[in-house]
């Protein structure tokens, strides 16, 4: 019933290891730039595709094969799927998971059922909470898959439906309260539109502000000081998710005056879609004091759709540590593995090969990103760039010493700006390349 329950937990066993269930560069109490792995990513399994999953896609039917599951809606079959998921965890060595509502909780023939469902399946999960000592990252709730949710939750054009999505999302606040998590996070699913024919935008954007300011709210009158997360989205399901780049949420965020309670929550996969790498992503919401956490996969760069895989390139975990270190990383986030195992991926041992291959490939990319903030090279010749602006004319300018006018005044006294001087870029990538 309980696969996991003969596999030995996952050891740290170094990068000679032949054992495909160890960690080769994971170790989670080695120590880098004065913290250790374990708290560097606070890595987090997600519920979803983890334990929910079944492998299904618009060309064919589930594969997965989950002996505990039995595919009913009961609670019994919750209950038992959540205590093989702290199973999985304890063996892996995670010290954090997050979950929707819906996901470890069956819905019920209206929201007091759906409610006494959840409460049900939560008072297993917080048994397994204080067995394992395993820690909720963040909760959430599913606003999209019902049909209900057709037109949006928040952005919805029905008044009861946005109100059904604002009692759901209480019940969810209450539960991630009651669970400890750290945070709780809002993905605007279908918080967009098929055509602006049929939408009234501005509308629908200040429904949206409201319910976030809601939810604002009623964190505050029940004690849930957890950090609020967007999570970027450009498109699926809808054609234009409101949600739709790091640059989009900011903006939103300070639109509504919500900029004080929120951050970003932001998945590879999703800047991906947006057209960003996923270190400008983080970059740009590092930059504006908006990282909170990161969804961990990636997507495939010969498909043009959410994949959702698990992370196994090196340069992109490298990347995303580069800005995880110089902005002193995530905590209260954390490394969230939305990664589902592909469909001819079948078996439960495989859920075990694609964790354990995501945390080697991040800890691979902290030594390495590490590494060359060490060796000094790559900042050096970033600070060389932009010298212009460290003393003199640059130096002015940014202490506001200068108007238009001014300026206007000292070109023409001098008839032309300084010469560039070459960006080097091949340079600068030959260096990272040094270090991988």
């Amino acid at each position: 019933m309980n696969p996991f329950e003969s596999i030995d937990a996952i050891r740290y066993e170094g990068p000679e290891s032949k054992n495909p269930l160890s960690f080769r560069w994971y170790n989670p109490d080695e120590v880098v730039e004065g913290k250790t792995m374990r708290d560097h990513f606070r890595f987090s399994v997600v519920y979803w595709h983890a334990f929910r999953g079944t492998g299904a896609d618009p060309f064919g039917a589930p594969t997965m094969q989950r002996p505990w599951d039995d595919g009913s809606n009961s609670l019994e079959n919750a209950q038992r799927r959540v205590r093989v998921a702290f199973s999985f965890m304890e063996k892996l060595g995670v010290n954090f998971f997050a979950f929707h509502d819906r996901d470890i909780a069956p819905e019920g023939k209206d929201l007091k059922e759906s409610n006494a469902n959840l409460d049900a399946v939560v008072r297993v999960v917080k048994e397994e909470q204080q067995r394992t000592g395993i820690r909720l990252l963040w909760g959430t709730a599913n606003l999209f898959s019902h049909p209900r949710y057709v037109h949006g939750a928040a952005t919805s054009c029905n008044a009861s439906v946005f109100a059904y999505a604002a009692a759901q999302v209480k019940k969810a606040l209450e539960v991630t309260l009651e669970l400890g998590g750290d945070g709780y996070v809002f993905w605007g699913g279908r918080e967009g539109y098929q055509t602006l024919y049929n939408t009234n935008l501005k509308r629908e954007l200040d429904h949206l502000g409201q319910f976030l300011h809601m939810a604002v709210d009623y964190a505050k009158a029940i004690g849930f000081e957890g950090q609020f997360l967007i999570e970027p989205k450009p498109k699926e399901p809808t054609k234009h998710q409101y949600d739709s780049d790091a640059a989009a949420c900011i903006n939103f965020l300070r639109a509504y005056d919500l900029i004080d309670y929120f951050k970003l929550n932001l998945e590879t996969n999703h800047a991906t879609l947006a057209g960003h790498s996923m270190m400008h992503e983080m970059e740009y919401a590092a930059a504006q004091g908006c990282l909170g956490s990161v969804d961990a996969n990636t997507g495939d760069e010969l498909l043009g759709w959410d994949t959702d895989q698990f992370p196994t390139n090196i340069y992109l975990t490298t990347q995303m540590m580069l800005v995880l270190l110089r902005y002193g990383g995530l905590a209260p986030g954390g490394v969230n593995f939305d990664a589902k195992v592909r469909r001819e991926s079948f078996e439960p041992i495989d859920l075990l090969h694609a964790h354990v291959g995501g945390m080697d490939t991040f800890a691979r990319g902290l030594k390495i990103a590490a590494a060359i903030r060490a060796d000094g090279r790559l900042e050096q010749m970033v600070k060389q760039r932009y010298q212009s602006w460290d003393g003199g004319l640059g130096s002015e300018i940014e202490k506001g010493k200068h108007d238009f006018q001014s300026l206007a005044s000292l070109i023409l006294e001098r008839g032309e700006a300084d010469a560039n001087e070459s960006g080097r870029q091949e340079l600068f990538e030959n260096v990272v390349n040094l270090f991988v």
